[in-house]
């Protein structure tokens, strides 16, 4: 699901780069699946191939949306830095 917004938001905005983040922040709707605290980044860019990553942060919900933020700002930083 992820890769499929990260391609969407860089398709329709065409611009360089599409970041999507989706997941479970909690407290609830985990699944022994997909427990609290887990997220999906991904990045999708014209010159390669989109890029998928599954964390976990299990914390409180407020963490969790600034651990997934940071995690999705560094994937990007990371590809910038190529």
């Amino acid at each position: 699901v992820a890769r499929a917004m990260a391609e969407g938001a860089h398709t329709r905005a065409a611009s360089t780069y599409g970041l999507a983040t989706t997941g479970i922040a909690g407290p609830t709707g985990g699944s022994d699946e997909k427990p609290v605290g887990t997220v999906y980044i991904a990045l999708a860019s014209g010159d390669s191939e989109t890029v998928a990553k599954k964390f976990l942060f299990p914390t409180d919900r407020e963490t969790f949306k600034q651990l997934a933020a940071q995690a999705a700002l560094d994937l990007l930083r990371r590809r910038l830095l190529r």
